[in-house]
């Protein structure tokens, strides 16, 4: 079978569809608003979880060969168990509680484990804590002194050794150390590797690092160093004999009691790149290293039977160790490295095999171009992926140009896949085709590193495990004799189709009840049981799933992001890629969760209630929350109910929209029990529930009516499909002021209308209503199933004004007045004589 190649985080999400059966739009926003806080309730219950926190490690460090007593602090740790470790090489002899915010572990590593950071869990009997990394060294541990804050009184070191410290606010940490002309030390830091914060605290320490002679002049200096991401490396030759100075603080002078720091100062290797980053699974690698000080050597490395994206490569040299691994991609692609010159496209490396092809090399000087060549046939579909930022830590930031075998530029990409290139393309033709990379800002250097892989597009397959808990990856403990459910998420590329899922190395009495996911869906539910009489233990347990018809023929494994370091804004700083979940068998939980089968199924537009009963122990009376795991599509829920204190039973409400998917749904309850310590997550045995399609159809008639009036309301009903038992539709959502005296009529399977009578008020609201619904119910012999329909339209009016009453009859006229003698006219005066006569002499 073929391994997925690439993980992807995906959060899925439920639809949520609620307005289109509810009587106003009011009503709709207060069931969307009631979903959101029970949301928002389940979050709070998660985050006061039993779930152990580890916030401190005393000291961060180990030294390998060694056996050290390492002091856990944090919160709900009483009843400390196991270490989880994600990798072997380091063995537990001892987990003693202290207290609840204490744990003392005493532990072994291996004389021969490669130097760097070990993930691990701390384990109790009632969860699993927060993922944590342990760094492992090879040199002895020095202790940082204060005061040594002042560069005219550092503190003494000697050469090799690891020193452990804290940057306070404004702190700086100085260290002489004695050189003789020309001998080389490196120095690496660990602090933002370290992780040592407070879950959500932006704050991080952010170390910067220099070298300083008896001058106080800065010799060398390194704040960010690609290959350690934020954290910092310096590499110095001494040019005279002397003391030295080391300086260590954070970049923008902050700091704080969660500062801690492993500085490490010695003449071991520190490669910051190596040629080429991989190879063929089993094989010897005849390797170039390019040192931080610019030096270069070569030696062999031998690679892992197995495929890995990832595989830490532990430089071993005469003079020591590196501090950390470089990584490397290992899987069954053969590898053409680099050969000068090879600038031009028309002159590129060939590739030695058909594809898939991985290319290596490195940008090694500004300007500088690098070409390949690969054969391709017409219409394959071909992904081109550079790793350089990514997995290999090099300061390249990569751009990639494809040509066809007439040399024209057919693809290409810059970031597409995060910080590196990722592009694809179809073959236009047979033929020879060339890919060509750069950096962006045509920089280059020994350290530019990168690895280019090549192949047909394949069918991938990921899984994830969404968040609970905000910024938390997801982990599951199980009480004895109860079970806990998870969604489970799949990305499907370049293939479709149902998906079956297993689990591998499960702690024993545990058992997993898988769901077959699918086509059309990408999350499904997951449910974990313990045995009564399990034993407290956790295992790493390897999730996968495949094809439930065998093609393509592939599986697909988990990847889950750990959170370690977030920046502002809650951006991922620092985490770790872990490929398998962990899984506990926990001490009894004091209640068992039923959620109650279903008689009868919901309807698209319809709505239906899920009971909870909650078995509680004797002298447990909590209150209890409770919500399902998840709806299916079209299908929504009020997740803010609970069992309250001393009862034993709730319903949650669910309502289906008109395009909620038809078919069978495990349908499941998670629930939240307050053990004085924190709460237990638990879940219900799966029941069934049926989505199916309506059994009506109605269509409104715009009804038009005046206050005061009776009026009717006809309905036109078309019946889907048959049902059993009698049925009947109610309407709902009239008007103030509008009643029915026969709001519910009775609907057979001849039923083509219903008219319901309607009253209406005269101070009834004119205007047009837009608030009718039909809700119909089936008395089955199951039980009662409910479907609603809208949205109607009632147009109330104001009644006309009444006809105006006739004038009344006209009185007999009055008798005529004598007319009135008309009056002398009025003397004219001599110029009015004067004008009258001219005018009559023009006419």
């Amino acid at each position: 079978m073929r391994l997925n190649r690439h993980f992807c985080l995906q959060q899925a999400s439920n639809h949520l569809l609620a307005g289109e059966y509810c009587s106003s739009w009011a009503q709709a926003m207060r069931f969307c608003l009631a979903w959101l806080v029970g949301w928002a309730i389940v979050g709070t219950s998660v985050a006061g979880a039993a779930q152990p926190v580890v916030n401190g490690i005393s000291p961060t460090g180990v030294v390998r060969g060694e056996t050290t007593t390492i002091t856990l602090t944090g919160a709900r740790l009483q009843d400390a168990t196991q270490i989880l470790l994600d990798r072997p090489g380091i063995e537990v002899s001892e987990v003693k509680p202290i207290d609840n915010a204490k744990v003392e572990v005493t532990l072994t590593a291996q004389a021969d484990l490669a130097p760097g950071l070990y993930p691990f869990r701390l384990v109790t009997e009632t969860g699993i804590s927060n993922l944590r990394l342990l760094s492992v060294g090879a040199l002895p541990v020095v202790a940082e002194v204060e005061p040594n804050s002042d560069f005219d009184s550092p503190q003494k070191i000697d050469l090799n050794v690891t020193v452990t410290g804290i940057v306070q606010r404004e702190d700086e940490d100085y260290f002489a150390i004695d050189l003789k002309q020309g001998q080389s030390i490196s120095c690496e830091i660990e602090g933002v590797r370290l992780a040592y914060y407070p879950r959500n605290n932006s704050n991080f320490f952010d170390p910067y690092i220099a070298i300083l002679d008896a001058n106080r002049f800065e010799q060398v200096t390194s704040d960010d160093e690609p290959l350690l991401q934020q954290d910092s490396l310096c590499a110095f030759q001494a040019p005279a004999d002397g003391t030295y100075v080391i300086v260590v603080r954070d970049s923008s002078f902050g700091g704080d009691g969660n500062a801690h720091y492993r500085l490490h100062v010695g003449d071991f290797p520190r490669p910051v790149a190596v040629v080429p980053a991989g190879g063929v699974p089993g094989q010897t690698v005849d390797a170039s290293f390019v040192g931080a000080d610019g030096s270069t050597w070569k030696s062999p490395i031998t690679l892992p039977d197995l495929a890995s994206f990832e595989h830490p490569v532990s430089v071993k040299t005469d003079s020591g160790v590196a501090p950390s691994p470089n990584m490397v991609r290992v899987l069954p692609m053969p590898v053409t490295v680099e050969q000068e010159p090879n600038d031009n496209i028309r002159e590129p490396n060939a590739a030695a095999e058909p594809l898939p092809a991985a290319f290596c090399g490195t940008i090694e000087k500004p300007g500088d171009n690098d070409s390949f060549a690969f054969d391709a046939k017409k219409g394959q579909k071909i992904v081109t992926r550079l790793f350089a930022r990514t997995i290999l830590r090099s300061p390249l930031d990569a751009v990639t140009d494809i040509y066809g075998p007439d040399f024209k530029r057919i693809a290409g990409n810059d970031d597409s896949g995060g910080p590196d290139s990722l592009a694809e393309f179809t073959a236009p033709a047979d033929g020879v085709y060339v890919i060509r990379v750069r950096d962006h800002l045509q920089n280059g250097g020994l350290a530019y590193a990168y690895r280019i892989e090549v192949e047909e597009v394949q069918p991938e397959l990921n899984l994830t495990l969404p968040e609970v808990t905000r910024d938390q990856a997801t982990t599951l403990s199980i009480p004895r004799g109860n079970q806990v459910a998870v969604m489970v998420n799949a990305e499907r590329r370049s293939f479709g189709g149902d998906l079956d899922f297993m689990l591998e190395n499960l702690p024993p009495g545990i058992t997993a009840t898988t769901f077959t996911m699918p086509a059309n869906r990408p999350t499904i539910p997951l449910l974990l049981s313990a045995a009564a009489d399990a034993p407290l233990a956790a295992t790493l347990v390897d999730l996968q799933a495949k094809p439930s018809n065998g093609q393509p023929d592939l599986i697909g494994r988990l990847s889950q992001r750990h959170k370690l370091v977030a920046g502002q804004n809650r951006v991922d700083v620092w985490g770790f890629q872990a490929d398998r979940a962990a899984v506990s068998v926990a001490a009894e939980a004091p209640v068992t969760i039923e959620l109650v089968q279903p008689t009868t199924p919901v309807v698209r537009l319809g709505s239906s209630e899920l009971k909870v009963i909650a078995h509680r122990k004797e002298g447990f009376d909590e209150a209890i929350p409770v919500r399902l795991l998840y709806v299916s599509p079209g299908l929504s829920t009020n997740n803010s109910r609970k069992i309250e204190k001393g009862q034993t039973e709730v319903t949650i409400p669910i309502t289906a929209n008109r395009n909620a998917a038809i078919g069978e749904w495990p349908m499941l309850v998670v629930a939240f029990a307050n053990i004085g310590n924190g709460s237990m997550m638990l879940s219900s045995q799966p029941v069934k529930l049926n989505v199916e399609d309506v059994f009506f159809k109605f269509g409104f008639n715009k009804a038009s009516v005046e206050q005061g009036t009776s009026a009717q309301v006809l309905v036109n009903v078309e019946v889907s499909r048959p049902f059993e038992g009698t049925a009947e539709v109610t309407l709902v959502g009239l008007p103030a002021g509008v009643s029915s005296p026969a709001a519910t009529q009775p609907i057979t399977a001849e039923t083509t209308e219903v008219t319901f009578p309607i009253d209406i008020a005269a101070d009834a609201r004119a205007g047009n209503h837009k608030t009718l619904v039909c809700q119909a119910v089936v008395h089955s012999p199951s039980g009662d199933i409910a479907q609603a329909q809208g949205t109607g339209e009632l147009q109330i009016n104001v009644p006309l004004p009444a006809p105006k009453e006739p004038a009344p009859a006209a009185a007999a006229p009055a008798p005529a007045e004598k007319p009135k003698a008309e009056a002398p006219p009025k003397p004219l005066s001599r110029i009015e004589q004067l004008r009258l006569q001219k005018e009559k002499d023009k006419s």
